[in-house]
C-alpha cells in the first residue's frame, strides 16, 4: 500500500514557490505583449487597409490552429537556426506565449471595438477629432471595459499554460515538480501540492479580477 511522505516536498517548497512566482511573471509579461499585438491586429482587421486586414487575419488563423507547444519549439529551436538569437529559454517562452495570446486577444479586442457604438465615434469625428484621437479617447476606454472579463480569463489561461515551459527547461512550477519527483519519487505528493498551488493562484487571480471588473463596470 502506498505510504505518503510529504517531507521531501516541503523540504523543497521554496523551489515550488520560486517556480510559481516565475510562472505568474511570465504570464503577466506575455499578456502585456500579447495585448499590444492583439490591439494592433484588431485595429488592422476593423479599420486597416485591405492588405493589413489580410495579414492580421492570416496571423490569427495560423496561430489559433497551431498547438502552443509547437510554437514554443519553433521559437526556441527554430528561430536561432534562422539567425534570430533570443536571450534565453525564459524570453523564448514569453515570446511564444505572447504570440499565442495575441491571436486570441485580437478577436477579443475586435469584438470590443465593434461593440462601441458608431454614434459615439461619429460624434467625436464631428467635433473635429482625428482617427487617432477617437481611438485613444473613445474607442480604447470603452473597448477595455467591454473586454476586461475576457482579458482576465486570458491571464488565468496563460498562467496555466506556463506549465508547458518545462518542455524547454524553464524553472517554473511544473519544472520544479519534475525536479523534486526525479530526486525523491514522491509522485502523488508533489503533484497534489503543485495542483493545489495552481488552484489557489487561479482563485486568487480570479478574485482580484472580479474586483477590478466591478470597479470598471460600465454604468448602465
Amino acid at each position: 500500500m502506498y505510504q505518503f511522505n510529504w517531507r521531501p516536498v516541503f523540504d523543497n517548497f521554496d523551489l515550488l514557490l520560486r517556480g510559481l512566482g516565475l510562472g505568474l511573471s511570465m504570464a503577466a509579461v506575455s499578456l502585456a505583449i500579447g495585448s499590444l499585438i492583439g490591439l494592433a491586429a484588431a485595429f488592422a482587421r476593423t479599420q486597416g487597409a485591405r492588405p493589413l486586414q489580410i495579414v492580421a487575419s492570416a496571423y490569427v488563423e495560423l496561430v489559433r490552429n497551431v498547438p502552443l507547444l509547437l510554437i514554443i519549439y519553433f521559437v526556441y529551436f527554430g528561430l536561432p537556426l534562422l539567425g534570430v538569437s533570443l536571450m534565453d529559454n525564459i524570453w523564448s517562452f514569453v515570446l511564444s506565449l505572447a504570440l499565442y495570446s495575441g491571436a486570441y486577444l485580437t478577436e477579443v479586442f475586435r469584438a470590443g471595438i465593434e461593440a462601441v457604438g458608431r454614434g459615439q465615434t461619429e460624434a467625436a469625428r464631428a467635433i473635429g477629432m482625428t482617427r487617432l484621437q477617437v481611438a485613444r479617447h473613445i474607442t480604447l476606454p470603452l473597448m477595455f471595459r467591454i473586454a476586461l472579463p475576457a482579458l482576465g480569463n486570458t491571464f488565468i489561461a496563460l498562467f496555466k499554460d506556463t506549465s508547458l515551459a518545462s518542455a524547454i527547461a524553464v524553472p517554473e512550477l511544473t519544472y520544479g515538480a519534475i525536479r523534486i519527483n526525479v530526486n525523491t519519487w514522491r509522485v502523488i505528493e508533489v503533484y497534489l501540492v503543485v495542483g493545489l498551488l495552481y488552484l489557489a493562484a487561479c482563485y486568487a487571480i480570479a478574485g482580484l479580477l472580479r474586483r477590478l471588473e466591478r470597479r470598471f463596470a460600465m454604468v448602465t
